[in-house]
């Protein structure tokens, strides 16, 4: 019998919506602002705070790498792309102040 089971990355991938393509310079998230506990924008590698709304459109620009979009009822956001690694998901960032 063939093993039909699709592993955390598969289902991970399947979960997104758009995988843009980022640029060669293409900055990364370092940090998550956040409030009452809901992201609400991205510190970006060269320090510059977004937006979660700017940070999508930066995003599907090819201006920011790692991040796949996805979407919860009619908002979209950034999730980190499966790198079999945990320590550099959006979920591990720390919490910066906007």
């Amino acid at each position: 019998m063939e093993n039909n089971k699709i592993d955390g990355s598969s289902l991970a991938m399947a979960a997104l919506d758009d995988i843009p393509q980022p640029k060669e310079n293409a900055k990364h998230i370092t940090g998550l602002v956040k409030e009452s506990g809901t992201i609400t924008g991205y510190q970006l590698s060269d320090g510059v705070i977004v937006s979660k709304e700017e940070g999508v459109q930066l995003a599907k620009a090819g201006e920011i790498s790692g991040v796949g979009v996805a979407h919860r009822k009619d908002t979209e956001y950034l999730k980190s792309l499966p790198d079999g690694t945990e320590n550099n998901n959006l979920s591990s960032l720390p919490t910066v102040k906007s």
